[in-house]
């Protein structure tokens, strides 16, 4: 039972991933319905068997507060890749602030990087331009959603559709 549950809102918007067993006692309890389920995947108990919930959607909208993805070392390194956003390595990640703090560059999505030690070093305290260096890749501030379906990418192709529709609206 290691899989997820994409949880919708009753506006087909991601709120949460959640175990399986709690999507199948969310649709018991009535308080969400299964939108798609697992091939070939079923749970079963002594007098009945469940298929694998994968998308479920929640019966009555829930107002949730935004909730950014958080700024964290973790999260810049999948943002990009876990690659170096100047040479493309993945070999000894480091952060690096394109803007240096010294020049005035804050720690925020938009201005922090995946960099190998070899780039972090080369650019040191200086702007790119200094450096002689470009990024590969702008940064840029995910979103639920874009983590989502990277996950759904290699672990829930049964999510892609339900991702794909809300990110065309």
């Amino acid at each position: 039972m290691d899989k997820r549950v994409l949880v919708l809102n009753l506006d087909h918007s991601p709120v949460s991933v959640v175990s399986v067993q709690k999507a199948i006692v969310l649709c018991l309890m009535q308080k969400a319905n299964c939108l798609k389920n697992y091939d070939l995947l079923q749970i079963r108990t002594v007098t009945r068997s469940f298929d694998y919930p994968a998308v479920i959607r929640l019966n009555e909208y829930k107002n949730i507060p935004y909730k950014g993805v958080m700024l964290n070392r973790a999260n810049i390194f999948r943002r990009d890749k876990y690659q170096c956003v100047y040479c493309g390595s993945p070999k000894q990640l480091t952060i690096d602030h394109v803007v240096p703090k010294s020049k005035g560059g804050k720690s925020t999505w938009t201005n922090l990087v995946t960099a190998c030690h070899r780039c972090n070093v080369k650019k040191g305290d200086k702007f790119l331009e200094q450096a002689g260096m470009s990024l590969r890749i702008k940064p840029f501030k995910p979103s639920l959603s874009y983590f989502l379906g990277e996950y759904a990418e290699y672990n829930a192709e049964e999510w892609v559709p339900f991702l794909q529709v809300r990110a065309l609206s």
